[in-house]
């Protein structure tokens, strides 16, 4: 036992935290995912891959059709290098990294206090708390978008409700229904009102209603 914990603890792989929650808006597959995981954390950029099927328990001509598919998507590249006079092909993940580098930017943009921050405290007409602004970080990472968020919270001050945790079931709500821009909300607004109006007429007593107060 002691030497499969030994065993467990010899090596640890790491990703960084952008590839991990961000990596389906490359449109890469899990299995893509998977290969440039490992790839990544390889002690020298060689490719070799029977080594890579016998590593990944992935047959040789899935693992080839897999690193071109990750070659067509602009993930890495692959060449033929000399070396002390040996031939030697190698890959190079830098293609990723310039993809990773831009959602980060993209990301900081999104993120940048004096922007959508800034947005959000002019909506709700008070400062937004520590725990909020992580709030709202967490929607943005998990694919809310800016404008969806701001019509959430508009949503909110709309119907007199400001607390985070009822923005958050707006978004939910919202998902289900596929609503995403200004013209979905007023939409869903005026649908909601047309069906407060018919469950009115129905529960209406027509019968016994002789137009008269009682």
């Amino acid at each position: 036992m002691e030497q499969v914990l030994e065993l467990l603890k010899e090596k640890t792989y790491q990703i960084p935290k952008i590839f991990l929650l961000q990596y389906h808006k490359l449109n890469l597959t899990d299995q893509e995912f998977i290969m440039l995981f490992y790839l990544w954390n390889r002690a020298d950029n060689q490719y070799n891959p029977k080594q890579i099927s016998e590593d990944l328990s992935i047959p040789l001509q899935q693992v080839l059709e897999i690193i071109n598919n990750l070659s067509e998507k602009g993930c890495l590249s692959w060449d033929v290098v000399m070396q002390d006079g040996i031939r030697n092909e190698v890959i190079s993940l830098q293609l990723l990294y310039e993809k990773l580098a831009f959602l980060l930017m993209d990301k900081k943009d999104a993120l940048e206090p004096n922007d959508l921050y800034a947005t959000c405290e002019r909506e709700l007409g008070r400062q937004l708390s520590p725990s909020e602004i992580e709030t709202i970080r967490g929607w943005i990472e998990t694919g809310t978008s800016e404008e969806t968020l701001i019509l959430a919270i508009q949503e909110a001050v709309y119907n007199g409700i400001t607390h985070f945790r009822y923005i958050d079931k707006i978004l939910m709500e919202w998902e289900k229904k596929g609503i995403k821009t200004k013209a979905d909300v007023e939409k869903n607004r005026r649908n909601f009102k047309k069906s407060k109006v018919n469950k009115e007429l129905i529960d209406c007593d027509w019968l016994n209603d002789d137009g008269q107060d009682s």
